[in-house]
């Protein structure tokens, strides 16, 4: 699959993908005789994984950190279950900090709504 399709089918840009395979979060990708880029079913997979972490909030240093150990082999398995242990409590931290703000929204626009209904 060529770069430009592998943008549409992620909702990335193309230059977003070149820094992720610069940052070696991805590949490197195989490049055709003509220089194009050809992305296989494994940088699929990993552009997915990436992808959602970065939407969490996950570090592009922790991923890249990971991505390094995964290359390694096998013998990374605990420092990389570490890693994930580690990005997982910071992520239900923002998710506990978002919950509260969540909850202080519906607070206040129920006190709102009351004011309005009491309005009329």
């Amino acid at each position: 699959m060529q770069i430009s399709e592998v943008a549409n089918q992620y909702g990335l840009t193309v230059d977003t993908l070149r820094y992720y395979e610069k940052e070696s979060l991805i590949g490197p990708i195989k490049k055709e005789k003509n220089g194009i880029r050809n992305y296989d079913e494994n940088d699929l997979k990993r552009i997915e994984f990436v992808k959602c972490m970065r939407s969490a909030g996950v570090e592009v240093s922790f991923l890249k950190q990971y991505m390094k150990l995964y290359d390694e082999g096998e013998h990374t398995l605990e420092e990389r279950k570490n890693i994930l242990i580690e990005q997982r409590k910071i992520l239900k931290a923002k998710i506990d900090k978002m919950q509260e703000a969540y909850q202080k929204l519906n607070y206040k626009i129920d006190l709102y709504r009351g004011q309005l209904q009491e309005k009329k």
